[in-house]
C-alpha cells in the first residue's frame, strides 16, 4: 500500500513537473493560449507576443477584463459577397461588447517587422487608418497575402497586425464565415460568449 501510495505521489510530482515545464517553455517562447467560446463552437488560439508584443498585450487587455464577454463575429467576408473588390479576402470578423469602452488605439505591428504572415487562421487586428486598432479582431480563412505589409487590400500598404493563429476549431470559423449575412454583415451576428487565457 506504501508502494503503492509513493508511486501516485511520484507520478503527480512528475506531472506538475511536466505541466510546470510546459508553461515555461510557453512563456519562454512568448506563447499565450486563448479559448473563443461562441455560439457555434470553441475556437482555440496561440497568441505569439514574442513577434508581437504590442499587439498581443492590446488584445489581452481586452480579455482580461472580459470586454469579449456578450460581445459579436459581426462580419463576414467571402467570395460571394465582395462584387466591388479588386483584391478578394476570406475573413471573419469580430469584436468587444459594444457597452465596453475601448482603449486607446495602437501602434500598427507591420508583418515586415514581426515576420507573421496571413495564413490560414491567422488572428489579427482589424483597423481603418495605422494605428488606429482597438478591440475588433479577424481571423483568416486561406492564406491571405494581400493582407501582410505591401499587400492592396488596404490602399496604404502597410497591411494589418498578425498576432496569433487557431490552433483547434477552424471548422467554427468555417461556419461562422458560412452564416447568413446582409452584404458583409453576419445576420444574425454569432455572439461570443467569453474569451479567456487558457486552452
Amino acid at each position: 500500500m506504501a508502494i503503492r501510495f509513493r508511486q501516485v505521489l511520484r507520478t503527480a510530482a512528475a506531472l506538475v513537473a511536466i505541466s510546470g515545464a510546459t508553461a515555461q517553455a510557453q512563456s519562454r517562447s512568448g506563447i499565450v493560449n486563448v479559448r473563443i467560446e461562441t455560439t457555434l463552437g470553441v475556437i482555440t488560439a496561440a497568441l505569439d507576443s514574442a513577434h508581437a508584443p504590442v499587439t498581443v498585450a492590446n488584445f489581452l487587455r481586452y480579455v482580461d477584463a472580459h470586454a469579449y464577454d456578450s460581445g459579436v463575429f459581426h462580419r463576414t467576408v467571402r467570395a460571394d459577397n465582395q462584387p466591388h473588390d479588386s483584391v478578394r479576402i476570406g475573413v471573419i470578423q469580430g469584436g468587444a461588447n459594444a457597452k465596453r469602452p475601448s482603449l486607446a488605439p495602437i501602434e500598427l505591428e507591420r508583418t515586415s517587422t514581426t515576420g507573421l504572415k496571413h495564413l490560414d487562421g491567422t488572428l489579427s487586428m482589424a483597423r481603418a487608418g495605422p494605428n488606429t486598432a482597438t478591440s475588433d479582431f479577424f481571423i483568416c480563412v486561406g492564406d491571405q497575402p494581400a493582407l501582410d505589409f505591401g499587400g492592396h487590400r488596404n490602399l496604404d500598404g502597410q497591411g494589418f497586425a498578425a498576432f496569433g493563429r487557431v490552433t483547434s476549431g477552424m471548422d467554427v470559423v468555417k461556419a461562422i464565415q458560412r452564416g447568413n449575412a446582409n452584404g458583409q454583415t453576419l445576420s444574425p451576428p454569432v455572439v461570443i460568449t467569453s474569451i479567456r487565457r487558457g486552452a
